[in-house]
């Protein structure tokens, strides 16, 4: 017997297992949301801007490992996700986002909130269509599904027309399908990885970098294990931290425009750099013409496109990162590597990883608290210098995960994520650290964390103004800090070189603001209050609390390397 779009489209998400859909109603999809009323398998998530929802969307999915689903309206509630399907394009995390449209006799006729969404997103998306027969529907959005979450996963964009969701057709939606052209590679060549083992078998300053891919592909124990196995030291880049336990002996730190000076030591200087599951970015790389160069390359990535993109390697590896480390496995031999891994080691005495701890409470501080306080957390970050702190001075191991936007380093990504990873994880404690900049981006959300009772824990780093931009303005530009702080107001002078006396007060005030919306606020000032303010945070469990931490206007990141020059040029002071 026939059905009607709409009720297939629910069907369809039953089968798939999706207990949770992030939505925003409107226009072209209210016959979707009426069908999804009458049922309750799914719990419907309303967020208060479509931005949000995909960041919502993308910390579920990430935390949980599931695939986050999207459904937004036509128009602009399709245009308000695009920077989340960007985020989420660039990041690997599986979604699937459902727009509305409207009826296909209108398409192509400028109708009320129409746009070519499917040609908007075609760079941003792994797959995007736009269904016009009915009888189509169960067979897209099971590729939808298989699309986002297999290989490397990423989000996928259908676009419904009105009609198709009332038109009536087969009832049927399928167990599997087939996908001409869409192979996503399941194996790893076997010669390929023996040149690579050997390479790293016979060097004499071996050096394994993991990225996001590994902690993608869930090979993180497998890592350890054969870095164990070959003892070999490790450092990762941003996305990839957690790959290995950042306590574990063998663990240097990131490397990158942010990284510790004993790992982009480690890889300026290493004879083979085993990498696993990164791009090579330009935060990783610097000047390509001086990465690695004393360094014979391998490069094990799910992507082959990824491959030689950026970085020319010497074996290249096409293969899942779990995959290769259960192969490589099988061979791991002891390595001696005590004498490199004690120049590593006299690199990090030399230049430590440290903040001054004599001019007040500062970023390190905070984040060697929450450290002590949380002994299982997902920890998820907005971007900027609170970003580059958390990332750097955070442990992270099995029982406590890190979420940050690596590739496209969106900021306002931090609390909506972090409220989709709560919604995911209802047991499990979850910390916000973000910046007074990017928490404005998303505020709003804070509504939709006390509807849903989310009491997550936002450390609110607060140096009054848009600090990672601050930091290049005061290094590189003669400290001519245009369009960066956060109190200005038209009556201060054009010039200001920084914060004095006659600044006027900060807008707005964020403990009344957060307890404007129902949830908690704390101000800390203190390194002594650091403690007690997070104790006091995690004794409530009906709503968030804003942790608003006053930090100096002054700190900045450091290691840092300038844009474009090489990772061994670090500034250190």
């Amino acid at each position: 017997m026939d059905i009607t779009g709409r009720k297939l489209f629910v069907k369809a998400l039953q089968e798939e297992g999706v207990d949770t859909i992030f939505g925003y109603p409107g226009g072209t999809v209210t016959d979707l949301f009426d069908e999804l009323y009458k049922q309750d398998e799914i719990e419907i998530v309303l967020p208060r801007h479509e931005q949000g929802l995909l960041h919502e969307a993308e910390g579920y999915a990430k935390s949980t490992g599931k695939v986050g689903v999207c459904l937004v309206t036509s128009g602009p509630g399709a245009t308000n996700i695009m920077t989340g399907l960007a985020d989420a394009h660039y990041d690997n995390i599986p979604l699937v986002c459902f727009t509305g449209q409207v009826p296909l006799s209108l398409i192509g006729n400028d109708a009320f909130q129409e746009v070519d969404i499917v040609g908007m997103t075609r760079s941003i998306t792994k797959y995007g269509v736009t269904v016009r027969d009915r009888k189509d529907l169960g067979k897209i959005i099971k590729m939808a599904f298989h699309i986002a979450s297999t290989g490397k996963p990423g989000p996928v964009l259908i676009d419904l027309p009105k009609d198709i969701q009332t038109a009536s057709g087969p009832a049927e939606y399928p167990d599997s399908v087939q996908i001409r052209g869409y192979k996503p590679n399941e194996s790893v060549h076997i010669g390929q990885l023996k040149k690579a083992y050997k390479l790293l078998k016979s060097a004499k300053k071996p050096l394994i970098l993991a990225g996001g891919g590994v902690n993608i592909a869930k090979a993180n124990e497998l890592l350890k294990e054969f870095a164990d196995k070959m003892n070999v030291p490790v450092v990762t880049t941003i996305m990839g931290k957690g790959a290995i336990a950042t306590t574990h002996p063998l663990y240097i730190g990131n490397t990158g425009m942010h990284g510790k000076y004993a790992s982009n030591k480690a890889v300026s200087e290493c004879d083979v750099l085993f990498s696993i599951g990164t791009r090579f970015n330009d935060r990783i790389t610097g000047d390509l013409n001086e990465f690695a160069p004393k360094a014979k390359i391998v490069h094990i990535d799910v992507d082959t496109a990824s491959i030689s993109r950026n970085v020319v390697v010497d074996v290249p590896i096409v293969s899942d990162a779990k995959l290769a480390l259960e192969k490589l496995l099988e061979w791991a031999e002891p390595k001696d590597t005590a004498a490199w891994q004690e120049r590593i080691k006299a690199w990090d005495e030399k230049n430590p990883l440290e903040m001054r701890r004599d001019r007040g409470m500062t970023p390190q501080m905070i984040m060697e608290h929450i450290n002590h306080t949380f002994d299982e957390a997902v920890f998820v970050t907005d971007v900027g210098q609170n970003q580059m702190w958390a990332t750097q001075y955070l442990d992270i191991d099995e029982k406590r995960q890190m979420i940050t936007s690596g590739g496209l380093g969106t900021m306002g990504f931090g609390f909506p994520a972090a409220i989709g990873a709560k919604i995911g994880n209802r047991n499990t404690e979850v910390v916000c650290v973000t910046g007074d900049g990017g928490f404005q981006m998303n505020i709003q959300e804070m509504a939709t964390a006390i509807v849903q009772g989310t009491p997550v824990i936002i450390c609110l780093l607060n140096n009054q103004y848009l600090g990672m931009v601050r930091q290049m303005q005061q290094l590189f530009y003669g400290k001519r800090y245009s369009a960066v702080c956060l109190r200005k107001r038209r009556s201060c002078p054009a010039n200001c070189k920084g914060p004095n006396e006659a600044c006027p007060p900060y807008t707005p005030d964020f403990v009344a603001l957060a307890e404007s919306y129902g949830a908690h606020g704390i101000r800390v000032e203190r390194e002594e209050d650091i403690q007690a303010a997070l104790d006091k945070a995690r004794t409530y469990k009906d709503a968030p609390t804003v942790i608003e931490f006053l930090i100096s206007s002054d700190e900045i990141v450091l290691p840092m390397v300038k844009g474009g020059n090489p990772m061994s040029e670090m500034i250190l002071k």
